[in-house]
């Protein structure tokens, strides 16, 4: 109800049916996009301009809006508790330097409607990461009137008076979370920066991985500690979406990672080029570049072929044990019938357990499965 950005990707509500527990389920792509600081004309605002377009009305727009997001009837808009939407609006108000921002823009419309206003949401931050420092109005965003001038950084957001289409945001911006989330970051917090350093790391020291990734950042937001509250782990239903989102961002940054290491990993050297070249191709760059993923990615082809193997290794090795521990009791303990037969039920147990192995770990077995099934690609928490 109060975010800045909208959500990509398709949430399936349709599995929330009975008295089971709640599942956030999301299938496609994830990204957040965020749109102008006014709608266009003929449209309703939305997300970002909620907070800029017809404020005195804001509170009926929101329980308004958020109905219609949840497929929900006009009678059960009384549902919503007006006086709650109120008091947090109001909550945001006065502590969100990012809300703040907004209601700069707002101000200057009212005293200019026809001013040419763009919003700049900085993307770089000055101070040590490990330090939890409240946020600045002017170290966050800045108001810019008129042409954008060339101090602007490649991370920086700049969210325009009016335009057709949404801007996609990086998932390395310091405030992308804080964006999307306002309630689990009530002051307009920073959420994961790549030049965040890990513990005991100084400007002097010579260390290969000197600061924190995003899956570190994200199991350190998410621990539950002892005399600390977490407002991640009490707010019910929305961490969970909240999860499903911080795996995506780690999803696309091993893939960024993965993408930018090309040259690292040979991949010159494999076959569709190779054979291009020897074929005669003398201009190679017409084609069209592959990226490939390593076994350490998960759910990838090499990875799915490395586990494969794994699994025969180990029920190779386990097979050929059993097999001759199995002839020695039969020779020994022939006389015992029941035991013989417990001893067949399980050899015969193993075996069917292997070729299990084989058709669920292979990666062909799998996409069938998947088609078959109708399963959508979904991260289902």
């Amino acid at each position: 109800m109060f975010s800045f950005t909208s959500m990509g990707g398709k949430i399936d509500s349709s599995i929330n049916k009975g008295k089971a527990p709640y599942i956030f389920r999301l299938s496609g792509q994830n990204y957040h996009s965020i749109g102008s600081l006014l709608p266009t004309n003929g449209s309703k605002p939305k997300f970002s301009q909620l907070y800029i377009y017809d404020t005195e009305n804001e509170v009926s727009n929101r329980q308004s809006i958020f109905c219609d997001s949840i497929n929900r009837s006009a009678s059960t808009t009384d549902v919503l508790d007006r006086h709650i939407i109120q008091e947090l609006k109001e909550m945001l108000d006065s502590e969100n330097e990012l809300v703040k921002s907004y209601r700069m823009a707002r101000d200057c419309f009212q005293q200019n409607p026809h001013i040419n206003l763009k919003l700049r949401l900085i993307g770089k931050r000055t101070k040590d990461g490990r330090t939890y420092n409240l946020p600045t109005a002017s170290k966050v965003a800045a108001l810019i009137v008129g042409d954008i001038d060339d101090s602007i950084d490649n991370r920086d957001i700049i969210v325009k008076t009016q335009q057709g289409n949404v801007e996609r945001i990086s998932e390395l911006h310091p405030s992308y979370l804080a964006l999307q989330y306002p309630l689990l970051f009530p002051y307009g917090d920073d959420g994961y920066r790549v030049d965040i350093p890990h513990k005991d790391i100084t400007p002097a020291s010579k260390s290969k991985r000197p600061n924190c990734t995003m899956r570190e950042f994200f199991a350190f937001r998410i621990q539950d500690r002892p005399n600390e509250f977490s407002l991640i782990q009490n707010s019910r239903r929305l961490p969970q979406q909240f999860l499903v989102d911080a795996y995506t961002m780690i999803e696309s940054e091993r893939l960024y990672y993965i993408r930018n290491q090309q040259n690292n990993l040979r991949s010159e050297s494999y076959e569709n080029l190779c054979s291009a070249k020897n074929q005669g191709s003398s201009d190679i760059s017409k084609i069209r570049k592959r990226v490939i993923l390593t076994s350490s990615f998960t759910r990838g082809s090499r990875y799915m072929m490395q586990n494969y193997l794994d699994a025969m290794s180990l029920c190779k090795w386990i097979m050929a044990k059993s097999s001759v521990k199995l002839m020695q009791l039969f020779t020994q303990w022939s006389f015992r019938n029941a035991a013989c037969l417990t001893l067949i039920y399980v050899y015969l147990w193993m075996v069917i357990t292997r070729f299990l192995l084989l058709s669920m770990l292979t990666h062909s077995s799998l996409l069938k499965y998947r088609t078959k099934k109708k399963i959508p690609t979904c991260i289902v928490l």
